[in-house]
């Protein structure tokens, strides 16, 4: 079976671990690293979580540490939403066996040298490791097929009114990659606030051994943060699965072309991506996703938490 070589960027995060149970577990595709990057919780926690997790699963996959702020701004965390540590709550072990640090910029750049083939890249959290790569190493830019990412929105946001927290963490970051000429897929709050996991179904998924025990506990825990937004949300929006799913099968998604700036300067809209509808530019620089489908994208993570179970 021919795979899909993919780096994945993340900062788990609840979300962020259950992409990387969907990545990790597919048979279609190729982990060929993990970049962390500070984000939802402070960098040396999001690297701690990508170890963990990898560990826990039984994968032996290059572990890159990122940035460990935005290029320009301050960091500003969410772990409002996912705790202190990113997984709290989470029974799986804290003290486990830590690689040698490599860079992530670094790891990224041996993937895209040694690849026989093009790489996508899934950035699931703020660009900054993205930005950093495309502006020090621009000869590789060819070796990259896609850069498909969990950010952004063509509506309203959920950091600010107008913006989207993964953008608007680095909101430099995000304009560098959206302007690299690089085929980009913006999955943003659009498509993934509809896609919900319900709180009815998590038992379905403590039932599917060890996997599903994790995935059913990072569902729990995701949704006591849902549970404080009034009822706005039936269950908690699995924001990082649906670019994952993307990459594993465009056709789960609903794809439209259009020309995206990001506003870096705007008082009250810095971090909004831009999306013109209006086709006012010809340059149509990035696909938009607005709908997935639901039940195979559910499909696909049942059958990820099967596959890591036999490990």
């Amino acid at each position: 079976m021919k795979k899909t070589p993919v780096i994945i960027d993340c900062d788990p995060g609840y979300d962020d671990a259950l992409a990387l149970v969907l990545a990790l577990g597919n048979e279609t595709l190729d982990v060929k690293a993990i970049t962390a990057v500070a984000g939802n919780v402070p960098l040396e926690r999001t690297y701690k979580n990508a170890v963990r997790i990898c560990h826990y699963f039984g994968k032996e996959v290059r572990i890159g540490l990122g940035a460990v702020k935005p290029l320009v701004r301050e960091l500003e965390t969410g772990e409002m939403v996912h705790s202190p540590s990113g997984l709290g709550g989470v029974t799986i072990p804290e003290e486990v066996p830590m690689p040698k640090k490599e860079n992530a910029i670094e790891v990224i750049k041996s993937v895209l040298e040694e690849a026989d083939e093009k790489v996508t890249l899934i950035p699931i959290g703020p660009l900054t490791n993205i930005a950093l790569f495309v502006s020090q190493y621009p000869e590789l830019r060819n070796k990259i097929q896609e850069i498909v990412i969990m950010g952004g929105a063509a509506r309203e946001g959920n950091r600010t009114a107008s913006a989207e927290f993964n953008i608007y963490a680095d909101a430099e970051a995000a304009r560098i990659v959206f302007e690299s000429g690089i085929p980009i897929v913006m999955a943003g709050l659009d498509v993934t606030n509809a896609f919900q996991i319900l709180p009815e179904t998590f038992s379905e998924y403590r039932a599917m051994g060890k996997t599903g025990v994790f995935v059913s506990e990072v569902l729990e825990r995701y949704f006591d943060f849902y549970q404080t937004l009034g009822g706005v949300f039936k269950g908690p929006a699995i924001h990082d699965m649906v670019p994952v799913a993307y990459v594993i099968d465009p056709t789960v998604c609903v794809a439209k072309e259009y020309h995206v700036d990001v506003e870096c300067c705007g008082e009250f809209t810095y971090g909004r991506t831009v999306v013109d509808f209006g086709g006012l530019s010809p340059d149509k620089n990035v696909k938009v996703l607005f709908e997935s489908d639901h039940q195979r994208i559910i499909g696909m993570l049942k059958d990820s938490i099967c596959h890591l179970n036999r490990r």
